[in-house]
């Protein structure tokens, strides 16, 4: 069994900081996503990260805010979200793929996702 497993979501004011994780099991990924869905919105890219060389690629809205990392032997990865907005406000999804196939930012490049995380950021 495959499992992509989210947490750390909660409810942050507005300039705060949150820390995700995701922590994989069942397999080794040859590249991590994050995405976020509001309501009434599309799925949205947030960052995406390789696994055996650790390149990142950030969306521009999230660029200087958010860092991605990971930790290979706990085969998780980590999303350190500061300077929180209002906008940021969604459901956070994990997703993985074995594969490098393709752009990695649209979730069709991806087909392992976890269950998401509520992230909440008041004004």
């Amino acid at each position: 069994q495959v499992q992509l497993v989210e947490s750390g979501g909660g409810l942050v004011q507005a300039g705060g900081s949150l820390r995700l994780s995701c922590a994989a099991s069942g397999r080794t990924f040859s590249r991590y996503a994050w995405f976020r869905q509001a309501p009434g919105k599309e799925r949205e890219f947030v960052l995406r990260i390789t696994w055996g060389v650790g390149n990142t690629y950030y969306a521009d809205s999230v660029k200087g805010r958010f860092t991605v990392s990971r930790d290979n032997a706990k085969n998780t990865v980590y999303l350190q979200m500061n300077s929180l907005k209002p906008e940021d406000t969604a459901v956070y999804y994990c997703a993985a793929d074995p594969t490098n196939y393709g752009l990695g930012s649209v979730p069709d490049d991806y087909r392992y996702w976890g269950q998401g995380t509520q992230v909440t950021v008041s004004s």
